[in-house]
């Protein structure tokens, strides 16, 4: 199918290898943001771009961005593009085949002559993963005005947010936000299993969900091991056992339903941690998402139930759920998605409606355009690992997708 589309599969896959041959030796694929190997990456992604007739430029925030001027001044700005810094010892493809399928429409559209009124914006944002300062989607952040100021203090080794935004060429004494895109288009491995099981080539995402994390104490008592009686103990890990498993029952629950839901204890530590010891505190933390709120307060509501009545039962202490952070779901643009399903259609791609479980920068540049995602297939679901796989004719396919799109988004 890849021979019939506009866009070039072999330019891609190229692309994507010399990439991956970026990386730090002894652990692949690896090019954390702010790090050599990551300002090697950026250095070659700007060479491709500079190839592709693109003009490229640092911004503020830190991100890598190339334009493709159109035949119409003031019309604004169509951008493609997601991120090239990996997690540590993660994989080839999450971000990057989003940035190299964009910058692949926009050689395609040079190779077939085609001229858009609005402008074309290729970028690489800056960190998208979470960085060494301990947060993510910095540039994305950045470019929509919504960076909290405090963050650039954030330090590791005597060396600031404020700093590593400079070392990447970007100015972090600049607060803007851009006024001009007119949509945003970010194509991403799905990282999950929906694709493949169900053999669909392209998820449409109509949102991205919403993270809160909770974080849950466990009060019982320390003794001995040997010779406290079974019947007279305050277990604080067998309460503990119990919640851990309710949750999982309650997040499975919730998530049979119609709208999104996943939720993990992902998080979790005892005292006094010792084999002759009765534990007598817990700590974990829940990480849970949802795209309806209240869904989510239906969650907190059946975990707060489970902890009061846990705690009763094994005569433990156990405080409600604490909200520790919480980022509210994001809607995708409905025109743009329905674009995005007009486009895989008019090539021959089947395609389905889709929830994105993971944060994205396509997030944050929803708050200043008109939004979407589109997924291509992850082998058996496999990302953030150096086992992460997508077949190169998945992100062509996809890549050929964003092309349709733009030319109709160019034509509203």
């Amino acid at each position: 199918m890849t021979s019939n589309l506009a866009v070039n599969a072999d330019r891609i896959a190229a692309d994507i290898e010399a990439l991956a041959d970026i990386t730090e030796p002894d652990r692949p694929w690896t090019r954390r943001a702010f790090t050599p190997m990551f300002l090697k990456g950026r250095a070659y992604v700007e060479k491709i771009f500079r190839e592709a007739g693109l003009e490229t430029h640092i911004d503020a925030a830190g991100n890598l961005t190339g334009r493709r001027k159109g035949t119409v001044e003031g019309k604004g700005t169509i951008m493609l593009g997601s991120h090239s810094d990996t997690v540590p010892n993660g994989g080839r493809f999450d971000g990057i085949a989003g940035v190299i399928a964009g910058l692949e429409v926009a050689r395609s559209l040079k190779d077939a002559g085609i001229a858009l009124e609005h402008d074309l914006e290729i970028v690489d944002f800056l960190a998208e993963e979470v960085s060494i300062f301990g947060v993510s989607c910095i540039g994305s952040r950045g470019m929509t005005g919504v960076r909290p100021p405090e963050w650039l203090e954030r330090s590791t080794d005597g060396v600031t947010l404020a700093d590593g935004i400079r070392q990447v060429g970007g100015d972090p004494d600049t607060v803007f936000t851009r006024t001009d895109i007119k949509a945003f288009l970010e194509l991403h491995i799905e990282q999950g299993t929906v694709l493949e099981r169900e053999n669909v080539d392209i998820g449409i995402v109509g949102a991205i969900t919403g993270i809160s994390r909770f974080e849950i104490l466990v009060e019982g008592r320390a003794d001995h091991a040997g010779t406290t009686p079974m019947n007279a103990r305050y277990d604080a890990l067998g309460a503990a056992s119990i919640i851990v498993l309710g949750i999982e029952e309650i997040a499975r629950e919730l998530a049979s339903g119609k709208s999104y839901f996943a939720g993990t204890v992902g998080e979790f530590s005892m005292e006094p941690n010792a084999a002759n010891v009765i534990p007598s505190h817990v700590r974990m933390l829940i990480d849970a998402r949802a795209v309806d709120d209240a869904v989510m307060d239906e969650f907190v509501a059946s975990v707060t139930a489970l902890c009061a009545q846990t705690a009763s039962e094994r005569s433990v202490t156990i405080a409600d759920p604490r909200r520790v952070s919480h980022a509210a779901p994001t809607p995708m643009s409905e025109m743009v998605t329905g674009v995005l399903a007009e486009s895989a259609q008019r090539i021959g791609a089947t395609s389905r409606p889709m929830v994105s479980g993971a944060g994205h920068d396509a997030a944050f540049l929803s708050k200043v355009a008109p939004a979407a995602m589109i997924f291509i297939a992850s082998k058996d679901g496999r990302s953030h690992a150096a086992e992460e796989w997508s077949d190169n004719d998945d992100i062509a396919l996809g890549a050929a997708v964003l092309y349709e799109a733009v030319l109709a988004l160019d034509k509203q």
